[in-house]
């Protein structure tokens, strides 16, 4: 008797199973990579926007 057939398929699924979760962990690192992106270029869009008080403050004076 022969497990040879049970024990490739149990290397098949471990691998089919490790490659998902390298798979998925990649995609949420891409996602939360451009997320943050996305956050520093929406606050250095604000910032850009903001007008400078302390600047027009000491102007007006």
């Amino acid at each position: 008797m022969s497990y040879l057939g049970y024990v490739i398929a149990a290397y098949a699924v471990f691998a089919v199973v490790l490659g998902g979760e390298f798979l998925a962990s990649w995609l949420q690192v891409r996602r939360e990579l451009r997320t943050a992106r996305r956050r520093v270029a929406r606050q250095a869009a604000a910032r850009a926007h903001q007008a400078p008080t302390s600047v027009s403050n000491e102007l007006t004076r």
